[in-house]
């Protein structure tokens, strides 16, 4: 493995520096000069001018290090990982006075079909999802004036590097800005300034040019993707918002030389000789997004690509604008109250209050409360009725952790429900109604498809408990698993109107199946000694061939021919696998078209396809944390991070196996 030298600490502190490099990352100093193949500094800048000096003395290439066009959720200045970085080996896309790796990529690349194919598709997810370089601003479309047309005029802050290196200077603002005014008389021509230029925090160039000239200043935050969506034609001179533009399918004229000009997709005010031929905006999306940056995603050190970038910052942003604003958490355990607010984000405020009587002092025309959603009762339901308040529930995910909730282990997911809860088939929920009418795209399907493979692959589950066992099963019986669950859960209380208990289930199965071999797995919190629902040996010894208590639920369901269940989730578990599934009450699965149903719902009218139910079920219904920043994520990252980990654990240590012995003597429920 190569090695690559930096002078820059900020550098060294980038998350998983060397697999982004795919090289060793070591520190030089002036009194510490290690052997190295290379030298990497960021960018241009003058902070890199040491890295710079020092490649040509030792005459050693140079790396030009820079945030990718797809950098995080929130800015950079605020220390979040990047979620893509550009590794430029000859310039860097932004000095237009020599080629870079990026001009060399759109001018030499054999573009295939299958890659424009591809680049058309992430240009479509970057549009639906408005995905832009940082994704904290707020999509909200700026007011109008009633002018027919709208131009957007870009203002870049002194001191961009883009600006000296793209052939503009001061003028070169005013003129742009003059020339907009010139082509649309009678549009209202709008500037868009940073906001630390109107704090007084940065230099900008055309603010004041702006005001004298009676244009519309613009200098809130606010997503690119709402600004484009209100104007017709953008002027920029080098500002990566103009590619953005081309992207939503709007005229850009360019009074510099970004990186994206001289290809024939903009009205161009300067000239490259290098760049003399034309190119589609599938090439150079392609070469700029798919061939030039590097992307990894920052939670689990992995590199990826571009699209499960996308997923990653979607659903990030997804949840974060969800659950913006104020909350009044009713009821939450000391235990819980430690993690709940990461599952509702950075932008989420949130107040912990014990008793639902003390609510409405609370209360504003805002506040949302949230409640465990087995804890619920009918006290604070009927306040938040009467008050008109937004109650929310909260319960465990279906990929939760490796271990048990019982146990104490802090979950990885969540579900965040506005109407019900899943498991109450009684009552709609939100899983329910996006079961019954979401539209799930094809992207969207692919992608459970991808997430499904992966679940059944690794053998997760939602606790990913058990040994791993090598069974010997007659091959000419039916093989029926029977998952026995707490029989005390809200899951067969609300969702179940006949079958109560784990006997009664087996009868039911033995009843139907009187020649099938079956396995019975107790629930694993019932093993544990946590909760209720062991079967009396006597009473159901002759209706299952096998128990099996601390059996991987994965490996089981890869061993069977059915699976019959009141509600267990793992009759979902045994669905991702292709096994038939029998229900005998109505879990969240079932009435779908994909399970033999003992009870029916009249709310559920719809059939699904597998990928449908996992699309809805697994990436758009939960909430997904990292446990170590806290930060939301998304399922195909909570999947990685289940693997390490799962890899990385042994059985209960010492600590739980003493908080098990606690709880089964004075928590007993």
């Amino acid at each position: 493995m190569s090695c690559v030298g930096v002078f820059s600490g900020q550098i060294l502190k980038i998350p998983y520096l060397s697999e982004i490099l795919d090289a060793d990352v070591v520190r030089v100093g002036a009194f510490n000069k290690p052997a190295c193949d290379y030298i990497a500094g960021w960018g241009l800048k003058p902070t890199s001018a040491q890295a710079r000096r020092h490649a040509r003395r030792e005459k050693l290439p140079y790396i030009s290090l820079e945030d990718g066009f797809i950098r995080s959720l929130e800015l950079g200045v605020d220390r979040v990982p990047a979620h893509s970085v550009i590794v430029d080996y000859s310039g860097i896309y932004y000095d237009s006075s020599r080629p870079s790796d990026l001009e060399t990529l759109i001018l030499s690349t054999e573009f295939d079909e299958s890659l424009l194919q591809r680049a058309a598709r992430c240009i479509d997810l970057l549009s639906y999802h408005r995905l832009s370089k940082y994704n904290h601003a707020p999509d909200i479309l700026p007011e109008r004036t009633g002018q027919h047309t709208r131009v957007l005029v870009v203002d870049q802050t002194v001191g961009d590097a883009s600006v000296v290196y793209g052939g503009a200077d001061p003028d070169t603002f005013i003129r742009m800005l003059d020339t907009a005014i010139a082509e649309h008389p009678e549009a209202e021509i709008c500037v868009k300034v940073h906001p630390d230029v109107i704090a007084g925090k940065k230099k900008g160039y055309l603010l004041s040019a702006a005001l004298t000239r009676n244009c519309v200043v613009l200098s809130e935050d606010i997503s690119p993707w709402a600004l484009l969506d209100t104007v017709e034609h953008v002027y920029v001179v080098t500002s990566q918002m103009g590619f953005e533009a081309l992207l939503a399918g709007k005229q850009v004229s360019c009074f510099g030389l970004p990186f994206y000009s001289g290809w024939g997709l903009t009205n161009d005010f300067l000239h490259c000789e290098r760049r003399g031929v034309s190119r589609s905006l599938e090439q150079v999306f392609a070469a700029a997004y798919l061939l030039y940056p590097r992307y990894i995603n920052p939670y689990t050190g992995q590199r990826c690509e571009l699209e499960d970038t996308i997923y990653l910052l979607s659903d990030q942003k997804r949840q974060r604008d969800r659950y913006r604003g104020q909350w009044l958490a009713v009821g939450f355990s000391q235990w819980k109250k430690g993690f709940v607010g990461r599952f509702l984000g950075t932008f989420a405020r949130t107040a912990f209050i014990r008793r639902a009587r003390s609510v409405k002092q609370h209360l504003t025309p805002s506040t949302r409360v949230l409640a465990w959603a087995s804890s619920l009762s009918t006290e604070l339901s009927g306040i938040c009725t009467s008050a008109g308040i937004e109650l929310w529930r909260m319960e465990d995910g279906f990929v939760r952790s490796t271990g048990l909730g019982v146990d104490r282990v802090k979950p990885l997911s969540l579900v965040l429900d506005s109407v019900g809860i899943y498991y109450d088939s009684s009552a709609p929920s939100d899983l329910e109604n996006m079961l019954n009418s979401m539209d799930v795209s094809r992207s969207l399907t692919e992608r459970a498809q991808r997430v499904r493979q992966a679940v059944v692959k690794l053998k997760l589950s939602k606790y990913n408990v058990g040994d791993t066992l090598t069974l010997s099963l007659p091959e000419a019986r039916k093989i029926i698993l029977v998952p026995g669950q707490v029989e005390t859960d809200a899951s067969i209380l609300r969702g179940s109107s006949s079958v109560k208990t784990n006997l009664e289930l087996l009868q039911r199965v033995r009843n139907r199946n009187p020649d099938a071999y079956i396995i019975y797995k107790p629930h694993p919190d019932v093993i544990s000694g946590g909760r209720y629902g062991e079967l009396k040996a006597s009473a159901a010894a002759s209706l299952y061939d096998l128990e099996l208590k601390n059996a991987s639920i994965a490996d089981l369901l890869d061993s069977v021919d059915e699976v019959h269940t009141i509600t267990s989730l793992a009759g979902f578990e045994a669905l991702l696998r292709d096994v038939k599934v029998f229900t005998y009450g109505l879990p969240f699965y079932a009435g779908w078209g994909l399970t033999e149903d003992a009870e029916a719902s009249e709310r559920r009218q719809r059939h699904l396809t597998l990928d449908e139910l996992v699309a809805i079920t697994l990436i758009v219904y939960p909430v997904y944390i990292d446990p170590v920043s806290g930060d939301q994520v998304n399922i195909e990252t909570v999947i990685q991070i289940l693997n390490q980990s799962r890899n990385s654990c042994s059985d209960a240590d010492i600590k739980t196996r003493l908080y098990r012995v606690f709880r089964n003597t004075f928590l007993k429920c």
